[in-house]
């Protein structure tokens, strides 16, 4: 990254859920516009260069065929704890119609929290929990409600979307969890930059009374 007052950052993204939830197609739609049904198990990292208020930004977006079981249970862990020190944000995709897939993103939830904050400490984890498939409203089992009492209980972002039939939405999805990695990076910056500020008073008040002392 150039610095929060450059013209360029960087943030890498790293979308999970279930297998057939629309991770891959969710990602290519935000990238190209187009609309792919079908996928490989193949692991991708995307980059991409896009504008966000203005800001152009390198996006590096993580999408993995392993499965989340490997972060919920234990497994993997040497690829979890790189996928989770790698990203600056998470994009959390279940399927409107399949009520094991949005478990599973809830546990997802509470995993990346615990894990990252061996690493950050207290700062927040930007994470999007995304409802997909919105197309196929006649098949739902989970609520619309459901995901946004999920996201607001654990501080996430919510969005409902079909990868399938709008690209706005899915852009939306992606924008708005820049906006929120760089409203952490700004937080972080402060945080650091306040902790140095208290250093050197605390270091230019003892050495004052050290010259007092020697008066």
């Amino acid at each position: 990254m150039t610095g929060l007052s450059g013209l360029k950052m960087d943030a890498n993204i790293v979308v999970l859920g279930t297998d057939n939830v629309g991770k891959s197609a969710l990602t290519v739609r935000f990238l190209t516009r187009r609309f792919i049904g079908e996928y490989g198990d193949i692991e991708t990292i995307y980059s991409h260069s896009v504008s966000v208020d203005g800001r152009e930004l390198s996006l590096n977006i993580w999408d993995s065929p392993y499965s989340p079981q490997d972060i919920t249970s234990g497994g993997s862990a040497a690829m979890c704890e790189k996928r989770l020190q790698w990203a600056d944000g998470f994009v959390l995709v279940y399927s409107i119609c399949d009520r094991a897939s949005f478990n599973m993103v809830a546990r997802l939830v509470q995993s990346i929290k615990a894990a990252k904050g061996d690493f950050l400490g207290q700062e927040k984890m930007p994470i999007a929990i995304v409802g997909n498939k919105r197309d196929l409203h006649h098949r739902r089992t989970v609520m619309a409600e459901e995901g946004r009492l999920l996201a607001l209980a654990s501080d996430c972002q919510f969005y409902e979307v079909s990868a399938a039939e709008n690209y706005h939405g899915v852009l939306m999805v992606f924008h708005g969890l820049v906006g929120h990695v760089r409203e952490s990076r700004r937080r972080s910056a402060a945080v650091k930059k306040a902790g140095i500020k208290g250093i050197v008073k605390s270091m230019s008040a003892v050495f004052a009374r050290r010259r007092t002392d020697s008066l």
